[in-house]
C-alpha cells in the first residue's frame, strides 16, 4: 500500500485562533525529533520565507498534544541560517571548502575504498546513531555489510540502553524497552524510578506519574540528586553514585526476610532462583546502609509501598545503566519484579526508558555490531541464512560480529583507517572525549553525514549535509515499542540529499549498482521481508497501517495480526516461557573516590538540551535558557572549596580537566558533583568519564568516576596525570585540524 501523502491538508482540525480554510497554510502529522517519546506534533510550512512552525496534535495518545521547549522550537533548525547546505571537502591547505556533491561523493568512496584495498575490510568502519530513523538504520547496515563486507560498525546507541538490553535478553529472551504501552504507568499502584530525570528529559511523560498519584499510586525515585522529578516521589532514595545494584539486592533481601515473596509466580512462570537467593541474602539492610549511604527505615519503606500495591513497575534509565556493572544492576532491578510477582501480567513489570529518539529501532535493525534486521543475532547461522537471503548474497559473504561502540572509537588510526559517520558526535558525547578526539584525527579518512557543522564533522576530510526530520519520511520505534511515521513536511534546502540517496550513490560507486533505493517506504517493505519471523518482527507493519492506527506495537507478524502492545502476558520469550532469574553480587565503581580524586562525578542532561548539544545548540531560546555548562555542588562543599554560585570550578579525573562554573545547590550529595554533557570545550563532562566498559553490554561507565575539584585559581598547574596531560594538550595542540565554523 502506498504511504500517506508526504504533503497536502492535514487530516487534523485546525489549532486554536488558526483560520481555516484556504487562507490556512497546509500542516502536517509528525513527530519531534529529539527523545523516545516520539511526540506527535504537526508542522505547517513557511510562506514567503517565513519558517516552518511546530503545532499541537492533540490526537496523538502518547503526549495528547503537551510538547516540551525543544521539540516546540524544533522548527528553528530547518533554517538554512542553522545548518549545512552544501557538500564541504577538506583542500590541499587544511580548511573545508564548498564543493559538488559529485566531488563530495567520490572522495568519500574513493577514501574508503583505499583503507579497505590498504589494510583490509576490516580497515573501514562505520559508526551510526539512534536519531536515524529505522529505513536509514537499515540501510546503513546493510551497506556496511555488503557493499563494505567490513565487521566494524556500531552506534551511539551502545551508550544509550545497551546494558538494559542485555538484561532483558538474560530474563525475558527478548528486549524491548516497555514491555507496556506508558498508559499502564498511570494505572498501576507504585513506580520506582531509577536514574530517571523524566521532568528534564522527557517533559511529556511527567503527566503518566502525576496521573499515577492523582489515582492513589505512589511514586518511588532513586537518584543520588535531588531533581524536578525527584521532588514529586513519595519516596527519594539518594544512594552514592555507582551502588544502585547493592540498592536493588538490600531491597530484594527485604522482601525475602519479610515473607513477601509470591512463591506461586516464582514457581509457575521463572526459573533461576534457587541460585540467586544466596546472592540477595549477602545483602543484609545494615551493609547495603552503608554502601548506598540510604538509611535502613527508607529501604523499610521503600519495599513496603512497592509490595503492599496491588500492582507494581520498576522503570530504569541512564543512571543504573551507564555503569560498567550496568548489566547486572538491571537484571537485579528485574529479580526485585520477579519475586514479587510483578512481571508477566498487566499494569506491572520491568521497563527502561530508552533515550534517543530512535534508541530503539535503532538496535533492532543491523546497526548494532552484533545484530542483523529483526533483532537477529549475526552469529546465529538461521539468521544469517535469512537476511542474505533478502540481501541477495550468500550467507558467507556477511561479516561476523564486530568492535563496541567506544572499542570502535578507540581502534580508529590503528586498525580501523577510515570512517563513515552518520547522525552521531562522538567529540562531545564520548567517554575519555579527548582521546576519542585524537583517534577521529589519526584516521586516514573520515567522512560524516550530518544535519549541522558539529564539533566532529568539522575534523572530516568530507561532511556531507543530509535531510532531517521534518524534510524527509521515515519510520522511527518510540520507547513502547510503538512504531510511528514522521512524515515529510517541508522541502530541504537546495544542495541537501537524505541519508538514503548518500548511501545508494556510494554503493553505486563502490561497485553495488542495486540493492539500495532511495524511497523510504520501499526500503521499510524490506525491512519488513528482513525481520520477518526475527524477535522484532515488523512484517504486519505498513506505512498506511501505521497512519490509521497511530502507530503498530511490534512484533507483528501479519497485516492482519494485531500489534503488540503489553508483551509476556501468557509466556515470556524464552524456550521455555519462563522468565529467569540472573544471580548477581554489587561490586564497586571501576573508579571510587580516593585522596587524590574525593569525590564523585556523574553526569547528565538539563531540560533546555538534549544530548550532544548539536541541534539544540542553534535554538536561540534553548541557548537562553540554558547557554553553557556548569558544575553543581552542595553547599557545604562549596565552602570547603571557597568557591561562590557562579565561579569557576576546575574539575579533573584521571582522563583529563574541564572547567566550568559552580552551580551550588543542596540538591545534590556532598560527594558527589554533576555535570551535564551537552557542550564542548573546557566545559566538556565527557572529557573526564570513564569508558571502562560493562563486561556484557561494552557500555562505558558515564555515570560515576573520581574526580578532583578546586576553585580555577587554585588549581596548580603539573597537578595533572601523564595520560591526562598528553591528552589535553592534544586537544589544543598544533595537530589540530582547522575548524571553519
Amino acid at each position: 500500500m502506498s504511504a500517506p501523502p508526504a504533503t497536502g491538508p492535514s487530516t487534523s482540525p485546525a489549532a486554536p485562533g488558526e483560520p481555516a480554510g484556504p487562507a490556512r497554510r497546509q500542516a502536517v502529522d509528525t513527530h519531534c525529533p529529539y527523545c523516545s517519546l516520539q511526540c506527535g506534533m504537526r508542522v505547517r510550512p513557511g510562506g514567503a520565507g517565513a519558517p516552518a512552525e511546530v503545532l499541537e496534535r492533540p490526537d496523538f495518545p502518547v503526549n495528547q498534544g503537551a510538547l516540551c521547549g525543544k521539540g516546540r522550537t524544533a522548527a528553528e533548525v530547518l533554517s538554512p541560517a542553522a545548518r549545512l547546505t552544501s557538500p564541504l571537502v577538506r583542500g590541499t591547505d587544511g580548511v573545508l571548502r564548498p564543493a559538488e556533491w559529485s566531488e563530495a561523493l567520490d572522495r568519500v568512496a574513493d577514501g574508503l575504498l583505499r583503507a579497505g584495498a590498504a589494510y583490509g575490510r576490516d580497515a573501514v568502519g562505520v559508526f551510526g546513531g539512534g536519531g536515524l530513523t529505522n529505513e536509514k538504520a537499515y540501510a546503513l547496515g546493510k551497506f556496511a555489510r555488503v557493499v563494505l563486507r567490513t565487521s566494524q560498525i556500531d552506534y551511539n546507541g551502545r551508550f544509550c540502553m545497551a546494558s538494559a538490553a542485555v538484561a532483558h535478553q538474560r530474563a525475558f529472551g527478548l528486549d524491548r524497552g516497555l514491555p507496556f504501552p506508558l498508559e499502564d504507568v498511570a494505572r498501576t499502584g507504585c513506580v520506582i524510578l531509577v536514574g530517571s530525570n523524566l521532568a528534564d528529559t522527557m517533559p511529556p511523560a511527567l503527566r503518566y506519574l502525576t496521573e499515577l498519584r492523582e489515582n492513589g499510586g505512589r511514586l518511588i525515585v532513586v537518584d543520588p540528586r535531588r531533581t524536578r522529578t525527584a521532588e514529586q516521589a513519595d519516596l527519594h532514595l539518594q544512594p552514592r553514585p555507582g551502588t544502585d545494584l547493592a540498592l536493588a539486592l538490600g531491597l530484594l533481601h527485604l522482601v525475602v526476610a519479610e515473607g513477601r515473596l509470591d512463591e506461586e509466580f516464582i514457581a509457575s512462570r521463572t526459573s533461576g532462583w534457587q541460585r540467586t537467593l544466596p546472592g540477595v541474602m549477602a545483602h543484609w539492610p545494615e551493609l547495603v546502609e552503608r554502601i548506598t549511604g540510604v538509611p535502613v527505615p527508607q529501604l523499610r519503606e521503600a519495599v513496603a509501598m512497592f509490595c503492599d500495591a496491588a500492582d507494581s513497575m520498576v522503570l530504569t534509565a541512564r543512571g543504573p545503566e551507564q555503569q560498567a556493572k550496568g548489566t547486572d544492576t538491571v537484571s537485579a532491578w528485574i529479580n526485585l519484579c520477579l519475586a514479587t510477582g510483578r512481571s508477566g501480567r498487566p499494569r506491572s513489570g520491568y521497563g527502561c526508558l530508552t533515550g534517543q529518539g530512535n534508541g530503539q529501532g535503532g538496535r533492532e535493525h543491523g546497526q548494532k555490531a552484533d545484530q542483523l534486521p529483526g533483532y537477529r543475532k549475526l552469529d546465529d547461522p538461521a539468521a544469517r541464512a535469512h537476511v542474505a537471503a533478502v540481501w541477495g548474497v550468500g550467507p558467507d559473504d556477511l561479516p561476523g560480529p564486530g568492535r563496541s561502540a567506544y572499542e570502535l572509537l578507540d581502534a580508529l588510526g590503528r586498525d580501523v583507517r577510515a570512517l563513515l559517520l552518520m547522525g552521531s558526535n562522538p567529540v562531545v558525547s564520548a567517554p575519555r572525549a579527548a582521546h576519542v578526539t585524537e583517534r577521529l584525527r589519526a584516521l586516514d579518512f573520515l567522512a560524516v553525514c550530518d544535519v549541522v557543522l558539529s564539533e566532529t564533522a568539522a575534523l572530516a576530510d568530507v561532511v556531507l549535509p543530509v535531510t532531517q526530520w521534518a524534510e524527509e519520511t521515515g519510520t522511527t520505534t518510540n520507547l513502547e515499542g510503538r512504531v510511528i511515521l514522521r512524515r515529510r513536511a517541508v522541502d530541504p534546502p537546495p544542495g541537501v540529499r537524505s541519508d538514503l540517496e548518500v548511501l545508494a550513490e556510494l554503493a553505486r560507486r563502490l561497485g553495488r549498482d542495486d540493492g539500495f533505493p532511495t524511497d523510504p517506504e520501499e526500503v521499510f517493505a524490506e525491512l519488513r521481508r528482513a525481520s520477518a519471523a526475527g524477535p522484532a518482527d515488523y512484517a504486519g507493519i505498513s506505512y498506511a497501517r501505521i497512519a490509521a492506527e497511530d502507530g503498530v506495537f511490534w512484533p507483528c507478524p501479519a497485516e492482519d495480526a494485531p500489534g503488540t502492545p503489553r508483551l509476556f502476558l501468557d509466556r515470556f520469550a524464552t524456550p521455555d516461557g519462563r522468565a529467569r532469574f540472573t544471580p548477581v553480587q554489587h561490586r564497586p565503581s571501576a573508579e571510587e573516590p580516593s585522596p587524590e580524586y574525593p569525590y564523585y562525578l556523574t553526569t547528565g542532561r538539563v531540560l533546555a538540551q538534549y544530548q550532544s548539544g548539536a541541534q539544540t545548540r542553534r535554538v536561540r531560546e534553548l541557548n537562553a535558557a540554558e547557554p553553557g555548562p556548569f558544575v553543581q555542588l552542595h553547599p557545604r562543599l562549596a565552602a570547603r572549596l571557597g568557591v561562590a554560585d557562579g565561579e569557576l570550578l576546575a574539575v579533573t579525573s584521571r582522563r583529563g580537566r574541564a572547567v566550568a562554573p559552580a552551580r551550588i545547590s543542596a540538591a545534590i550529595r556532598q560527594d558527589t558533583v554533576f555535570m551535564p554533557f551537552h557542550w564542548p570545550g573546557e566545559g566538556r563532562a565527557n572529557t573526564l568519564t570513564n569508558p571502562a566498559l560493562d563486561p556484557a553490554s561494552r557500555m562505558p561507565e558515564f555515570k560515576v568516576c573520581a574526580v578532583r575539584v578546586e576553585a580555577e585559581g587554585s588549581a596548580a598547574s603539573g597537578e595533572v596525570g601523564a595520560e591526562v596531560g598528553a591528552e589535553v594538550g592534544a586537544e589544543v595542540g598544533d595537530g589540530a585540524r582547522d575548524d571553519p565554523s
